[in-house]
């Protein structure tokens, strides 16, 4: 029964790219009530609040103060432009700027949309919860150039029809991501054994769904802040509310 549910899992994962919703029109009425100033809240001594990650009971990896009085959760997906501008424009001057003054903490729940996104997101979790920003910041980084190599995996017609724990390594071979990867400090044997597990895939397509049914999340970017859908995808959008909620 099992190896039949996980059969169905990767079968129902589609191959081709853009194949899901990436991107979201901001919505001007996604605002939050207005705050009171929050003063800047101080680390543990020797440490810095953007150095302090945790994994979350809900499969994500949170950079920041957990007791911080704004918590943000960004859902993103690797293969989304959209995603990689952010990452580009507003991601550093939310952790260096917001989150190192424990007043906002962020977590980034992976959003996959396809296989080769489900393989990335496996394999940004691979390493330790240290390791998790750095890698998904690389991959936002490089991504037009790991979209040449997925393009090219998913002409493979192997792939498009797989449906055994095999997938996720061969897709990460065949698209150049374990070199990828190799590169930046997850081994070959390492990343193999990562993408072997299937229950990952399954805890991520799993984070999916609830983030439909729980936050009404229909693309990527999205922010939720204290558990508000804030309607908006952009840092021009978003800074603005955590200034009105009182990072200011």
């Amino acid at each position: 029964m099992k190896l039949a549910r996980t059969s169905l899992f990767l079968a129902a994962l589609p191959l081709a790219l853009g194949l899901a919703a990436c991107g979201k029109k901001d919505d001007a009425t996604g605002g939050v009530t207005a705050g009171a100033p929050i003063a800047k809240i101080a680390p543990p001594a020797g440490k810095a609040w953007a150095d302090m990650v945790t994994v979350t009971p809900e499969g994500g990896y949170l950079m920041g103060n957990p007791g911080a009085p704004l918590k943000l959760i960004e859902y993103g997906s690797l293969t989304c432009p959209h995603c990689a501008a952010f990452s580009t424009e507003g991601f550093p001057k939310l952790r260096d700027n917001y989150v190192a003054s424990g007043r906002v903490s962020i977590e980034f729940r992976n959003f996959v949309r396809d296989k080769f996104d489900t393989t990335m997101a496996m394999l940004t979790r691979c390493g330790s919860p240290d390791t998790f920003f750095p890698l998904t910041e690389q991959v936002f980084a490089n991504q037009k150039d790991i979209f040449a190599g997925l393009e090219g995996a998913q002409k493979d017609p192997a792939l498009a029809t797989m449906t055994d724990a095999r997938l996720f390594q061969m897709l990460g071979a065949k698209a150049g991501l374990i070199d990828f990867f190799a590169a930046r400090g997850i081994s070959k044997d390492q990343a193999n054994s990562c993408l072997a597990n299937v229950k990952t895939a399954e805890a991520l397509a799993t984070g999916v769904q609830k983030a439909v049914d729980q936050y009404n999340v229909s693309g990527t970017p999205t922010f939720i802040l204290n558990g508000k859908n804030l309607e908006v995808a952009t840092w021009e959008s978003l800074e603005p509310m955590l200034q009105n909620a009182g990072a200011r």
